[in-house]
């Protein structure tokens, strides 16, 4: 039986159709993923379906009474709240009937005697729910979500406003795995974990009893977890019932089917207009002529299929540096106290190193801190004087009312709109998305056009802090032949392992104090 019914949906950005009448079916129990390039409006039908967006046209009929959970990364929370309080919020209902049935047991000793077997047995009653909703686990479960997700139990004590992006994004998501919702719509849940704390979302996914969702652009995360997958395909969204994998297979079977078919349709209306051309001035065959114009009128066209979006990706080289480019010693990073042990460490001309350890542990206060943008607590840090320094940020954010074009004009006014739109062309940024409000792009369409600032920037050290965390799988590949091909010196912030494994020559591993 169908939850979820989505028919002939037609959403658009600035004018660009995301989906052409889309229709899409999900079942009770689908173990359900999402799929597509950057920029297919992915996050977009999620929004859709949480209701948190409303379609130009169309339908979207969930089952009644069905509880939908909707992860959103950026959702707004307030700073001030205690970690716990955010995720007990949960089970308030839960603690609100708890309070009532102690509010019977202590007001039988003024209630009449006549009055003790009701509000017994009323009393009796909140328990039992209380038991079936397996209330007195609450702690255990918290506890269960809270270590599976790479955090310590004493983050329950801890501000909102003191957690890092990562730490932050993985409470919002143990919050939404908490719930028990009938339907989870999870939007790129593996971006701030790391591979073992994957391994036990991967695990929650494919015991969890009832539906969800899934978008993300970790391939080994989706073929562990779908049953189903719906592709974002020229505006339509397609099903496919099978895991990931028969997925990719039957994926390019049908973009096979579909080119032949489109060549063989091209070449037999080619070859009816020229015989509509050559016969229709001639009284004796004008006829025959005008009968084939009717039929070629009413054909309907197969569309040409899509290729992926191809990336050129380039990171050159301005001038060369001397041996010692950053040392540190005795470095203590953080922002009131330490956040890791002294740093002593030496990174040399063209090394190519990754700054890995679990979310939170300060791999981006190291960043900012050896970058001057925040101060050290302690030891010193030394940068060679001939360093040149290209830095992407990780989800830096943009002003609004800007575009894509604003942006790569404003960084190189002396750009020509051709060279401006070249740029963004070679990375994966079309004319409309172009011209779109950059803040109504995906996060990995955002992505592009910060990788496209640094393309001219011509330094010689290059430092990414998670540049794969939206990126689709085209693009992740494009990135890591580029920086692969970098001469200069690299220090690449990441967590995917299979991303920086034969990129970088080694790793630096950061660890608590």
């Amino acid at each position: 039986m169908s939850i979820l019914e989505v028919e002939q949906l037609v959403f658009s950005y600035s004018g660009e159709n995301l989906y052409h009448k889309a229709s899409m079916r999900l079942f009770e129990g689908d173990h359900a993923v999402l799929v597509g390039p950057n920029g297919t409006g992915k996050s977009t039908l999620l929004k859709l379906l949480d209701k948190s967006l409303s379609p130009d046209q169309g339908k979207i009929q969930w089952q009644p009474n069905k509880k939908v959970g909707y992860l959103d990364q950026y959702a707004a929370i307030n700073p001030e709240l205690l970690v716990k309080t955010y995720l007990y919020d949960v089970f308030l209902p839960l603690f609100e009937k708890e309070k009532e049935m102690e509010r019977l047991y202590h007001s039988i000793q003024h209630a009449k005697e006549s009055e003790h077997e009701r509000i017994l047995n009323w009393a009796a009653q909140l328990q039992e729910q209380l038991l079936d909703s397996d209330f007195y686990a609450i702690k255990s479960k918290v506890g269960n979500i809270i270590h599976g997700l790479g955090l310590e139990m004493d983050i329950l004590e801890e501000p909102i406003k003191h957690l890092s992006g990562g730490m932050r994004a993985k409470i919002i998501l143990g919050k939404l795995l908490l719930g028990d919702s009938d339907v989870l719509l999870l939007d790129e849940p593996t971006n701030f974990l790391d591979v073992r704390h994957i391994e036990w979302l991967t695990k929650f996914l494919i015991n969890y009893p009832k539906a969800f969702i899934v978008v993300s652009h970790h391939e080994e995360f989706l073929m562990e977890i779908a049953s189903t997958v719906f592709a974002l395909e020229n505006g339509q969204i397609t099903r496919y019932k099978g895991d990931y994998l028969f997925y990719l297979k039957e994926r390019t079977l049908r973009f096979e089917q579909q080119e032949k078919a489109f060549i063989s349709q091209q070449q037999f209306i080619k070859k009816t207009e020229e015989f509509i051309q050559k016969n229709l001035v001639r009284a004796s065959t004008t006829k025959r002529a005008q009968s084939r114009r009717k039929m070629l009128a009413k054909i309907e066209r197969i569309a040409a299929p899509k290729q992926n979006r191809t990336y050129h990706f380039h990171f050159p080289l301005s001038s060369t540096t001397g041996k010692d480019v950053l040392s540190t010693k005795a470095l203590e990073i953080g922002y009131t106290e330490p956040l890791l042990e002294p740093l002593s460490i030496a990174i040399l001309k063209q090394e190519k190193v990754a700054i890995t350890g679990k979310n939170g542990i300060g791999k981006s206060t190291f960043i900012k801190t050896v970058l001057g943008i925040i101060p050290a607590l302690a030891g010193t840090f030394h940068w060679i004087d001939t360093a040149k320094i290209a830095y992407f940020e990780q989800d830096s954010k943009f002003d609004d009312g800007l575009t894509p074009f604003h942006v790569i004009h404003h960084k190189y006014p002396h750009f020509t709109k051709k060279e401006v739109m070249s740029l963004l062309g070679n990375h994966g940024i079309d004319y409309d998305m172009a011209n779109r409000d950059i803040n109504t792009l995906s996060g990995g369409e955002q992505t592009k056009v910060r990788l496209a600032l640094l393309r001219h920037q011509k330094g010689n050290v290059l430092i990414l802090d998670e540049p794969t965390n939206h990126l689709d799988v085209q693009a992740k590949e494009a990135l890591k032949d580029a920086l692969i091909e970098y001469q200069g010196t690299l220090i690449l912030v990441s967590h995917e392992k299979e991303f920086y494994e034969g990129l970088c020559d080694y790793e630096i591993s950061l660890y608590e104090t």
